[in-house]
């Protein structure tokens, strides 16, 4: 197992955006944290997004759901645990900053919530229950990481390497850091809990964002 700690990759302004989003949710995750075990699941179901709203499905019974087109952005905010939030954020912080400084705050933003609709729709068409609700931003936060896989792909990732019961500390290039992410994305299809095509999803769709801008260079 690889755990990023931090790239040698300086930005030139200071990542307003992607810390913005880290912090709205966080926000929104202890929100989660203060609601009871049936106002969660409640509103897991109202402001997650459910794919049978779109292809027909069985719908939570007494659940007061948000529109459907807000919910295309409010569960990119939502988490399912401590582990979810902070392994996703963590990810964000280390990677988003340089795609954001490239591409600009405003222009990341809309790109980021275009990653995370690509990543949902990959998942509702290839993944599993349409009944099951999806939340996270694990799908936008994949485009994020495809995106710097072509953007800066020799740009050195210090991380932790977990063998068996040694630890040690490699630096490698981000593209072999992220190609090996994306690969348990496929290894790990199949396993039940996680939107596993979403990953994928919005990690060709960072590449698919990516690609014409290292070529316009």
């Amino acid at each position: 197992m690889l755990i990023p700690l931090y790239d040698d990759n300086p930005n030139q302004r200071f990542p307003v955006m992607t810390v913005g989003l880290i912090v709205t949710n966080v926000l929104v995750f202890f929100y989660e944290l203060s609601l009871g075990d049936e106002a969660l699941v409640q509103f897991v179901y109202a402001a997650g997004f459910l794919p049978a709203r779109l292809i027909g499905g069985e719908l939570p019974p007494g659940v007061e759901l948000l529109p459907l087109p807000l919910t295309f952005i409010s569960h990119m905010f939502m988490h399912g645990g401590w582990m979810h939030l902070i392994g996703n954020m963590w990810f964000l912080w280390i990677f988003g900053d340089n795609v954001e400084d490239r591409l600009g705050p405003l222009k990341f933003l809309g790109i980021y919530v275009a990653w995370g609709w690509v990543a949902a729709a990959a998942q509702m068409m290839l993944g599993g229950d349409p009944s099951v609700p999806m939340v996270g931003a694990s799908g936008a936060l994949a485009g994020v990481l495809g995106a710097y896989a072509v953007l800066y792909p020799h740009a050195k990732v210090h991380a932790l390497l977990f063998l068996f019961i040694f630890i040690t500390r490699i630096t490698i290039p981000a593209f072999v850091m992220l190609g090996i992410w994306f690969g348990i994305q496929f290894y790990s299809l199949g396993e039940a809990g996680v939107a596993w095509w979403a990953h994928i999803g919005g990690f060709i769709a960072g590449l698919g964002v990516a690609v014409p801008l290292k070529l316009s260079r």
